[in-house]
């Protein structure tokens, strides 16, 4: 091999122009053309398949209103944070996450702030 310009540019094109194994091969056919749905007509085609065919058992499914209700207990969320609340607060039935949130914020608290708390839950007190 000689580092003439000529020679180079031989042998590069040499090896571009031979057909290579990867490139696609053009009488392969070609797989068809993909057809795009709107959101409106999956949900429309979905719900048809699972009321005709899926559905021959009484399956609950998400849209279902006979799922049967769920056997894991019920998680409580704590009032301050909204982490899992393990504890409740015995002054004011606040829910809390652990004891520094106990000590700092709910013993600190002034009177009528705790019920406000409990009205974002829906566990307020309403005296007549």
């Amino acid at each position: 091999m000689s580092n003439t310009p000529q020679t180079d540019l031989h042998e590069l094109s040499a090896i571009t122009t031979k057909p290579h194994s990867f490139k696609q091969n053009p009488n392969r056919p070609q797989p068809p053309a993909r057809r795009y749905k709107p959101c409106r007509q999956l949900i429309t085609d979905e719900t048809k398949y699972l009321q005709t065919k899926a559905l021959k058992f009484d399956t609950p499914t998400y849209n279902s209103v006979t799922a049967p209700p769920s056997l894991l207990p019920r998680k409580n969320y704590c009032d301050i944070t909204g982490l899992e609340g393990k504890y409740r607060s015995p002054s004011n039935q606040l829910r809390f996450h652990n004891v520094e949130i106990y000590q700092e914020v709910i013993k600190n608290m002034p009177p009528g702030v705790d019920q406000d708390y409990l009205e974002l839950r829906g566990a307020h007190v309403v005296l007549k």
